[in-house]
């Protein structure tokens, strides 16, 4: 039996968001290939397979589609010389062009033989790339739109126009390939928590190591200014560390012997010496990085539609193209020069690119900023779909509430125990257990407990029980002893089904929470709270909270089935958990979102949309940033289609000529590309 792979590759040179599109559909019929995604904002190609694939099978269809293209593995890049290349033979074929054009020489011969060499200077890449794909792929593509149209301009008398298309073509370009590529570094720099070396010690001397080369219980210096390489303990010293760059805060973090310390964290304080827990491609940078690159792989809806589309735009606009040529000569009394011209200002006008780029660009620049406030985002297709959230279910405990219970009181009710004798029964039997309630009660009895209880039972939603010196003990809540809820958090206790002492509980509301429902409220968003609390106590939270809607006394089954009745096809759910308990619900929302601790990686891989730091104001700036992602692509994509039926419109009465037709294409796709980049300079969300 085959085991599925995962393929990983870098698509070094490809400058094209169209021609990303065309590499991606083209790979998706290849039989042996799966889940084939071309990420244009990164660069990379990924797919999955059974088979065991060559680098070489895979360049091969890659450069049919796109003969500059490199495929590469994700560690290896291609030194890029062509840009330089292109820029030199640009500025020599516009001093020729310019020469041919505005100099009269004693032959006219010398002014056709400078324009012509000109010509073929400034289209030679072009129509290099044009022949290339039309004998391996048997396609067009604008590359051979723009040599059409350059070359019948020619012809036609146009030939400073002929010559412009071409210069302006070949300075969009450039000018496309610094702006993502600025937008790309600037992603770049936002993400840049990596830390390259590591300071092992070795002996009594330290040696630097590259940090892929760091071993579990490796011990490592940190010294002042440097990110922490992997995840670890402290075993001397004290700090401060910041942690800006995993939870976008500023505030620096204590951190003393014995205390855990997160890869990418910076150390703002004195030097100390860490123990590694984990390696590197296990520590939490690595997992933010991997979540990061690999986020716009899962595309949008807007996206996926984009893209179909752009693979339809330019044949349907060529063969209007045709058909106005046509029209023109039998219908009117332009002369065929004339309806050659207008013609070709409808091919110049065909290329998708503004279109094609814009939109991964943008969502790209969102994950990338929500990264940096630390947020991560799964993917686009969930950045989308924030955006039209209206409904969002939070759990109570540790989500609203801090989750960090504290016994306040302790009730003995029968004296024919001892208290020694009844706290230890209690850490007896919430030992084995995980919960924050049980941890609280553990943390305030305060017994080291080493003796084994018979029959330990965990009872979801309501306690546990065991047995012990032949009694049958039970610890839990109301709802265990079918005692009436007073309103209040009461753990009790019961010896032969007898209850013989009771514990209060508190559990406060998280710092921050009511101004973000507040924010919610007015943005219009309906909010639930989903609890197995108590009614009494439930109530009473979510009236502080002015909770649209809350349930309470739930189980976690319940839970999910109460989740179940709110999703529709009409509103877009969110639940907001802890990542832990909540899984099931997280995963069956629309959007789940975990309020997970930092580098908790249960968190992590239960949900869509990780909140690193706890902080649940968080998710109206992640709203925020959404918000602002889909508002930028709805004015690139109304822009750049209406700039463009704007000028196919002039040009079919006239009045537009090939200056205007080249701006469509190559100055609409620029501006695009700025206007994605828009996301990165927003200060305030």
């Amino acid at each position: 039996m085959n085991i599925l792979k995962k393929y990983k590759y870098r698509l070094n040179n490809l400058d094209c968001a169209n021609c990303a599109n065309k590499i991606e559909e083209r790979l998706k019929k290849e039989n042996n290939l799966s889940d084939v995604v071309v990420n244009f904002s990164s660069l990379t190609l990924s797919f999955m397979s059974n088979d065991d694939i060559k680098i070489e099978d895979i360049s091969d269809i890659v450069t049919k589609i796109e003969p500059e293209v490199v495929v590469t593995k994700i560690d290896e890049e291609v030194k890029e010389t062509k840009k330089n290349y292109n820029l030199i033979r640009l500025i020599i074929g516009v001093i020729i062009a310019l020469l041919g054009l505005y100099v009269n020489f004693d032959n006219e011969i010398i002014n056709k033989i400078l324009i012509i060499a000109s010509y073929v200077i400034l289209l030679y890449r072009t129509f290099k790339v044009a022949v290339k794909m039309l004998i391996k792929s048997h396609t067009i593509n604008e590359n051979a739109l723009i040599t059409i149209s350059a070359i019948g301009a020619y012809f036609v008398d146009k030939q400073m126009e002929g010559l412009m298309v071409i210069i302006l073509y070949e300075i969009g370009k450039i000018l496309e390939e610094k702006a993502v590529n600025n937008s790309r570094n600037s992603i770049k720099d936002l993400m840049n928590i990596k830390q390259d070396f590591a300071n092992k010690v070795v002996g009594d001397k330290t040696k630097v190591i590259n940090v892929e080369d760091v071993k579990i219980n490796d011990i490592l210096i940190i010294k002042k200014g440097e990110k922490i390489p992997v995840d670890g303990i402290v075993i001397e010293g004290e700090t401060k560390l910041n942690l800006f760059s995993l939870t976008g805060e500023s505030d620096l973090v204590n951190k003393k012997e014995n205390d855990e310390v997160l890869s990418g964290s910076i150390n703002e304080g004195k030097v100390i010496k860490i123990k590694a827990t984990k390696l590197f491609n296990d520590s939490t940078v690595s997992k933010i990085l991997s979540l990061i690159e690999d986020a716009t792989d899962k595309k949008s809806k807007t996206e996926t539609f984009v893209a179909k589309m752009a693979k339809y735009y330019t044949p349907i606009v060529l063969i209007i193209s045709v058909i106005t040529f046509i029209c023109f000569i039998l219908f009117t009394d332009l002369t065929t020069y004339e309806s050659i011209y207008r013609a070709l200002v409808f091919l110049v006008i065909s290329c998708p690119c503004a279109i094609a780029i814009s939109v991964p660009l943008s969502y790209f620049t969102g994950i990338g900023v929500s990264s940096k406030n630390g947020i991560l985002v799964k993917g686009s297709n969930y950045l989308d779909l924030l955006s039209r959230v209206n409904k969002i279910v939070f759990d109570k405990t540790g989500t609203l509430t801090s989750g960090a219970f504290n016994v306040i009181s302790f009730n003995l009710l029968d004296s024919s125990y001892s208290e020694d004798y009844i706290l230890k029964l209690y850490a007896l039997g919430e030992n084995l257990s995980n919960h924050p309630i049980a941890k609280s009660i553990m943390n305030y009895v305060n017994i080291d407990v080493n003796e084994k209880v018979k029959n330990h039972k965990e009872i979801e939603g309501l306690g546990v029980s065991y047995t012990y010196d032949d009694k049958k003990i039970k610890i839990g809540n109301n709802k265990m002893f079918d005692i009436k809820d007073d309103g209040s958090l009461n753990i009790y206790l019961s010896i032969d089904d007898k209850i013989v002492s009771s514990l209060t509980i508190n559990d406060g509301i998280k710092e921050g929470v009511e101004n973000t429902l507040s924010e919610l409220s007015k943005k219009g968003i309906e909010t639930y709270m989903f609890t197995g609390d108590s009614k009494e106590n439930a109530l009473s939270i979510s009236e502080k909270l002015n909770i649209d809607k809350v349930y309470y006394e739930l189980l976690p089954t319940e839970k999910y089935e109460k989740l179940e009745e709110l999703l529709n096809d009409k509103d877009v759910v969110a639940f907001i958990g802890d990542g832990i308990n909540d899984a099931p619900s997280l995963k069956r929302a629309d959007i789940g979102i975990s309020m997970g601790s930092i580098g908790s990686s249960s968190a992590i891989e239960a949900s869509d949309i990780v909140i690193m730091d706890d902080d649940i104001s968080k998710i109206n700036k992640a709203i925020s940033i959404s918000n602002k992602v889909k508002r930028i692509i709805k004015e690139n994509l109304v822009f750049s289609i209406g700039v463009k039926i704007l000028i196919l419109v002039l040009s079919t009465i006239g009045i537009a000529n090939m200056w205007l037709a080249i701006f469509a294409d190559v100055g609409v796709m620029v501006l695009a590309i700025l206007n994605a980049m828009r996301t990165l300079f927003v200060k305030k969300l």
